[in-house]
């Protein structure tokens, strides 16, 4: 049996856009993402702290070092620059390989830069 465990989040990010005629997904920072662990394509959930909305998508890479934190598309209409989001990433694992695995979190400053 496999069971969906939290991999990896970044949290509290402002976001810095949202693109509406975009056809979909969320653009990270580049740097973000490695740090976080997240790659291209990957399907994260987004939680926006201002209004409680939960969005799944998928990520696009961002200008390294931007503090890129962009909705795009039908997403774009859940969120306003500005509000504070988590983006989280869970991962199919067994029972054991869950219980041993330690999931990273990194934690932006205001500007969504590394500290």
């Amino acid at each position: 049996m496999t069971i969906q465990v939290f991999k990896s989040k970044i949290h509290r990010v402002k976001v810095t856009e949202a693109n509406l005629n975009y056809v979909g997904s969320i653009t990270i920072d580049e740097d973000l993402m490695d740090a976080a662990n997240i790659v291209a394509g990957e399907k994260v959930q987004i939680v926006n702290n201002n209004n409680g909305e939960r969005i799944e998508t998928y990520t696009i890479k961002g200008p390294r070092g931007s503090g890129t934190i962009c909705l795009n598309g039908a997403a774009a209409r859940r969120v306003e620059v500005g509000d504070v989001v988590i983006i989280i990433c869970y991962a199919y694992m067994d029972i054991e390989e869950a219980r041993k695995f330690t999931p990273v979190a990194i934690f932006p400053d205001e500007n969504n830069q590394l500290t």
